[in-house]
């Protein structure tokens, strides 16, 4: 069983608070990995904010293939990082070659373009750019977007920690929103798009658990959006029906509990709204879930939510003080990192609400 994390901050933290938020649960996963997406940068990536930050594994032939791809495209390179991996012997670590984290300019021709020509051809490089490096097995692109850092690895997280000096509160890594998970994708090929969080447009989310209609909402999908591709893990089914919710059909969150986990039709026959979540079960029909599982997602707007399978058959807890609030599959996740807190106002999310973390660290919930 997975365990996963998140973490939301009035004040910017080091990712070694994933860490020691998630080590604690160490029982729940099997150290075969560790990743985390990281949103409202500060430290190395606080100057340009609002340009885009491409987060990459590759070997030598792929970053070349990357710059020359993105040269061509118009984009000019503004800042980067490249840590310098430690090596220190002993280490459980998959390393690739090369990790970049850079950031961009746009090409010209979009300097005064509306924000929705941009998005897309972010998501379209990286889908562009992971079409170029996929077939030799040159590299890995996780995220290019403004303002969002990933990481992926395969080992032991402790290792992968110490390969990337992430134990070290340093200034090149600092954050206001993180979300975390521990573990690669063991239900299926261990491959580096499979291990959680998952990124599209902005949206990121992790999940514990199964989905056992992945078949029924891959092949749906798969029809519905030209970014929704790879199905590594059935988790990211979650993923894709969230930003088809909230970014294509544009929303409001609480419906997104009704398309993934639909009332039945009794429960509906009694609401007022009873013929608005009709339409919806009946015409998202493919979306829905089933099986254990839990979800944390992340929005561009900085909100950040969880919810629960129907059934409630995967933890998670919420819990946190007035400057930081978090998520944690086990409440000595909580205690790790938020010892001081009101334990009494911890919230053990149901299985029929969303439970929101405004950008004011204001929980609000939603019942379905």
């Amino acid at each position: 069983m997975c365990r996963i994390g998140a973490i939301k901050s009035s004040q910017v933290f080091h990712p070694s608070a994933a860490l020691r938020l998630m080590l604690p649960q160490q029982k729940g996963h099997d150290n075969s990995g560790f990743a985390m997406t990281l949103q409202d940068l500060e430290g190395r990536f606080a100057e340009h904010k609002d340009k885009p930050l491409l987060s990459l594994a590759c070997t030598q032939r792929g970053a070349k293939l990357v710059e020359d791809y993105m040269d061509s495209a118009g984009f000019t390179p503004l800042q980067e990082w490249i840590p310098r991996g430690s090596r220190k012997a002993g280490l459980d670590i998959q390393a690739m070659p090369y990790y970049i984290f850079r950031q961009y300019d746009y090409p010209d021709y979009l300097a005064t373009a509306p924000a929705e020509e941009k998005e897309d051809l972010l998501m379209d490089t990286r889908l562009a750019l992971r079409a170029l490096l996929e077939p030799e097995d040159e590299g890995y692109v996780y995220s290019f977007w403004p303002d969002v850092l990933t990481l992926k690895e395969i080992g032991d997280p402790r290792d992968i920690a110490t390969y990337f000096r992430l134990w070290d509160d340093t200034g090149d890594l600092l954050a206001r929103n993180l979300v975390v998970q521990c573990r690669q994708n063991t239900n299926y090929d261990i491959v580096r798009y499979a291990a959680h969080p998952f990124f599209l447009q902005g949206y990121t989310l992790c999940a514990n658990g199964e989905n056992t209609f992945y078949t029924k909402n891959k092949e749906y999908q798969k029809s519905l959006h030209r970014g929704y591709i790879g199905f590594e893990s059935d988790s990211q089914n979650f993923l894709y029906t969230l930003h088809y919710v909230l970014h294509e059909l544009k929303w409001p969150l609480q419906y997104y509990k009704h398309v993934i986990t639909p009332l039945s039709f009794s429960e509906m026959e009694e609401r007022p709204d009873k013929e608005v979540l009709t339409t919806i079960r009946q015409s998202m029909g493919h979306l829905e879930i089933n099986g254990p599982n839990t979800v944390i997602g992340l929005l561009p707007d900085g909100r950040m939510m969880t919810c629960c399978d129907s059934k409630k058959l995967r933890p998670v807890v919420l819990g946190g003080d007035a400057v930081t609030k978090a998520i944690s599959s086990e409440v000595c996740g909580l205690n790790a990192i938020l010892p001081d807190r009101d334990i009494a106002s911890d919230i053990y999310p149901n299985e029929r609400e969303i439970v929101l973390i405004n950008n004011q660290l204001e929980v609000e919930r939603w019942k379905q």
